[in-house]
């Protein structure tokens, strides 16, 4: 009897072995299957692509959507350096444009939301106007070099030195005022928020994000058109479902998403 039950047994375990994959071996339901879809995305995008993130394993059930999150070029330079992962999101089209040039994408790079800058102060200052930045003394938090933001804003600098009523040099007097290099443009505006800086230089979705900052007036015609694109990787584990989440941003229900947290339409 007892060699009975033992050869049951045997058998039971070893058609539990057996168990097809992308199942559980003690209830049926379907695990997790394969690698996870990997997304590299720009810091700024942080808040709606974490919400869109959950959205996406809600309508996909088992897929599993791991996100990084830091300044467009070091992501760039990451995937350069052979980081594994299906898709990038950047904060501007320079740096999809480049991992295309070398070899690294599956693809040309889609755009999926556009902004504009926005100069911030901490909230219990009194707003001013662009020309504080060039005061002397005053201490502007800004991103590092090779940041989009700092791009951006360079050629916002160089917009508002156009304008009357502006001294001349200013790009150069704001430039000299900065205090402090930062990783990303969430850093700066963290800065800014916590009033270690007089000022920063972010976007518009950074602003329209905090209650910790006020936005200073920039004139219209000054500012800055901020594109956003993503790009499916080369190397993707999950090549299509990184085309669809893609896919899924740049169309309506993404484009709402987005337009929750101020970014502008893609199209």
């Amino acid at each position: 009897m007892r060699t009975s039950i033992a050869v049951i047994l045997t058998a039971l375990v070893a058609a539990g072995c057996a168990l097809p994959s992308g199942t559980s071996g003690t209830s049926g339901v379907p695990a997790a299957a394969g690698a996870p879809l990997t997304v590299l995305a720009a810091a700024s995008l942080r808040i709606p692509v974490e919400e869109a993130a959950r959205r996406f394993e809600t309508s996909h059930p088992g897929l599993v959507v791991r996100l990084s999150f830091a300044s467009s070029t070091a992501l760039r330079v990451q995937i350069e350096q052979g980081a594994p992962a299906d898709l990038f999101l950047s904060a501007d089209t320079a740096s999809p444009e480049a991992v295309v040039a070398a070899g690294l994408a599956a693809g040309r790079p889609t755009v999926i939301a556009r902004n504009s800058l926005a100069i911030v102060v901490p909230a219990d200052v009194q707003a001013g106007t662009p020309q504080d930045l060039a005061t002397p003394g005053f201490k502007v938090i800004a991103a590092g070099d090779g940041v989009p933001i700092t791009a951006y804003a360079a050629r916002l600098l160089d917009n508002l030195e156009t304008i009357a009523g502006y001294p001349a040099g200013y790009r150069d007097a704001v430039i000299a005022n900065i205090v402090s290099r930062e990783d990303d443009v969430r850093a700066v505006l963290a800065k800014v928020e916590l009033g270690e800086g007089d000022a920063g230089i972010v976007y518009a979705t950074d602003a329209f994000g905090s209650r910790n900052v006020r936005s200073i007036m920039i004139p219209h015609d000054a500012n800055v058109a901020v594109t956003y694109a993503g790009v499916v990787l080369a190397g993707a584990r999950r090549p299509q479902e990184a085309a669809a989440f893609l896919a899924w941003l740049a169309g309506p229900e993404g484009q709402a998403l987005l337009a929750q947290f101020g970014f502008e339409a893609g199209a």
